[in-house]
């Protein structure tokens, strides 16, 4: 097991708030310090000391200026101090300008205070120390971003589905909200936020946050406590459907429409979630489709996630990233992880519960597909991973965050907790999560504390069957403990297929096939086909041309890995046209250095910054970064 830590804070929180603009009312519980044998607590990706000084509420004024690409304005942070021998706020910051930095008592009278940064740390970014006086309440900073803020990307008119004006997004997870906002950037420190934000004309701007338009001016509020990486904006020219009387879409105007008819089910989806697990404690769940430069299939960011147009199949058959993004509203959201080595408390319960609201909604077949093709991709990341990647409590010293998002907290922790559903039976498992959401509502935990919570609500109930699972092995120890494992007759018939198709067969049943049957069949083909079985793969099936993205981004892994080259325009096109990460990284893994240096040259100033930061490491093209 890791080293003991030697202490830190977690923020406790009440169950709800409410905030009235420039003054939220939401008093959080002390921080109260916590040492757990065994279990690394201090959030080693922050430099705040939030027992010390503990940011409460964020106050944005900011101005877009896509000419420089800066975001500058002023934020004014309400916080509180464990005493009046506090003489110092410790905030997190990367490539920052600070021009001025102010402290009140009682939020109208600010008088000037020195300030300083700490050399900065090439992932941690710089401290930003402010000095404050014992009766400091309020610390008001004028800043600018910089133009390669890593939360930020800036996209040209031609980047855009209209092609006619720009678009900004950001992307705070893990610890990029640094990057556009000095703040308190951890997990485990929960805020509420305002913001005033002004964009040029023509443009609009939404928020992680309830919205009011005022002339030139737009005006969100967040009274519900959040972790700062759930804080999110984009500008553009978007435009409004509604979905239902709670949902409804953003999108550029030529996308609306499609995004509209996709997410036809969204409503019905937060109605079943809200069956199983509890009310919903956002008011509003929106989506906006963002440019196909987004990183992600999703970004969970409360009351609007961020989603990639890559979900846009025409046939619905992709929703099940909207049921993972809102089940991130109850885990992640409302019970988020107090450290990023506790990521898979985000991911695995959110993986489980997603495939809960398909079953829901579509049947246990669906869900089941969606479990087995998550597991393969499971042992495939096992595979490639070294031991310390494979562990769930994964250990991140010196590390950035962002090389722990890989399928293991997703799957090996929804697999986890398949495992407890098995044995307990799903009514007291859903009982307990119930209890679980309602519990730890609006605060950060540790696997320690939610292991405690799971023993003293549900383990200790029936010790024979806790026995049964190696929970030390599945939190602490590389590889799989032994499982029940997801099982998919539809699967196994599109895998029989792939062989009966490699022994010269003609296969008549595809036109029903769902895209996980699609995905089955094309794994289980051998990695390297002849340039005669390529041909005909693509003749029967016309994969080359296919709109959906989950197939098609296979298809282009075969391609690449068969130097299949009457693919290669389409190959090349994607690669310049889509920056999700989970889609392109394989395929410049794949492709010869020649071809990967090549197109990535061309690709490379397309990409948002964190996709860029994934793909320069790849050997095929780091010599070429």
């Amino acid at each position: 097991m890791p080293e003991t830590g030697q202490g830190t804070t977690r923020d406790g929180g009440k169950k709800s708030g409410e905030a009235e603009f420039g003054h939220c009312v939401f008093d959080a519980c002390l921080y109260e310090k916590v040492t757990i044998e065994g279990l690394l607590l201090h959030d080693i990706h922050s430099y705040a000391e939030p027992e010390r000084a503990r940011v409460q509420h964020v106050a944005l004024d900011l101005e877009v200026d896509f000419n420089q690409r800066i975001i500058h304005g002023t934020v004014i942070l309400r916080i509180k101090t464990a005493g009046p021998h506090i003489n110092e706020l410790r905030l997190d910051s990367r490539d920052q300008s600070i021009q001025s930095a102010r402290i009140s008592a009682d939020g109208e009278h600010f008088e000037a205070t020195p300030y300083k940064f700490d050399p900065p740390d090439p992932i941690l970014g710089s401290r930003l120390s402010v000095h404050i006086q014992p009766d400091t309440q309020f610390v008001r900073l004028v800043y600018s971003t910089s133009p390669a803020a890593s939360a930020l990307q800036w996209l040209e008119p031609a980047q855009t589905a209209g092609g006619k004006h720009p678009f900004l997004y950001t992307q705070s997870q893990a610890i990029h909200a640094r990057s556009w906002i000095p703040l308190q950037d951890s997990p485990g420190i929960r805020l509420t936020y305002e913001a005033r934000v002004r964009v040029p004309e023509g443009l609009s701007a939404v928020m992680s946050a309830s919205r009011q338009v005022e002339g030139s001016v737009s005006r969100f509020e967040m009274p519900q406590p959040i972790p700062a990486y759930l804080i999110a904006l984009a500008v553009g020219d978007i435009a409004f459907h509604s979905l239902g009387p709670r949902t409804g879409v953003w999108a550029e105007p030529s996308v609306l429409d499609a995004a509209a008819w996709e997410f036809l089910d969204v409503e019905k989806m937060l109605e079943a979630t809200e069956e199983l697990y509890g009310p919903y404690r956002w008011d509003r769940y929106d989506l906006i489709v963002l440019p196909p430069s987004f990183p992600f299939g999703g970004m969970e960011n409360p009351r609007m996630t961020f989603a990639t147009p890559t979900i846009l199949s025409g046939d619905r058959s992709l929703v099940s990233l909207v049921a993972h993004e809102l089940a991130h509203s109850w885990s992640g959201n409302l019970v988020t992880n107090a450290t990023w080595s506790d990521f898979w408390l985000n991911e695995g319960f959110t993986v489980y519960i997603e495939r809960r609201i398909l079953e829901k909604l579509y049947g246990s077949a669906r869900a089941e597909m969606e479990a087995v093709i998550g597991f393969e991709e499971l042992k495939q990341e096992l595979s490639a991973q070294t031991p310390p990647e494979q562990i769930l409590h994964i250990d991140l010293a010196g590390r950035d965050p962002d090389d722990g998002c890989t399928r293991i907290p997703y799957e090996k922790g929804a697999l986890l907790l398949r495992q407890i559903e098995r044995l307990f039976g799903r009514q007291r498992f859903d009982e307990y999560l119930r209890k679980y959401f309602d519990h730890f509502a609006f605060t950060s935990l540790t696997t320690a504390e939610a292991f405690e919570f799971l023993e003293q609500n549900l383990l200790r109930q029936s010790p024979e069957l806790a026995a049964m699972i190696p929970f030390e092995q599945w939190i602490f120890e590389p590889g799989l403990p032994e499982a029940v494992l997801p099982h998919s007759p539809l699967l196994n018939a599109a895998e029989e297929a792939a062989v009966e198709w490699m022994n010269g067969a003609s296969i008549n049943t595809t036109e029903t096939w769902s895209t996980h049957e699609w995905l089955a069949f094309l794994r289980k083909l051998p990695e390297q086909l002849t340039p005669d079985q390529m041909q005909r793969l693509d003749t029967s099936f016309h994969l080359t041309a296919v709109r959906n993205s989950e197939i098609l981004a296979q298809w282009l892994l075969m391609v690449a890995r068969n130097g299949y080259r009457p693919a290669f325009a389409r190959l090349e096109n994607f690669l310049l046209s889509v920056g999700r990460r989970k889609y392109i990284q394989p395929l410049y893994e794949a492709l010869t250095p020649a071809d990967a240096k090549r197109i990535y040259a061309r690709a490379r100033a397309g990409y948002h910054p964190i996709t860029q930061g994934s793909v320069d490491k790849i050997p095929n093209i780091a010599s070429a970064v």
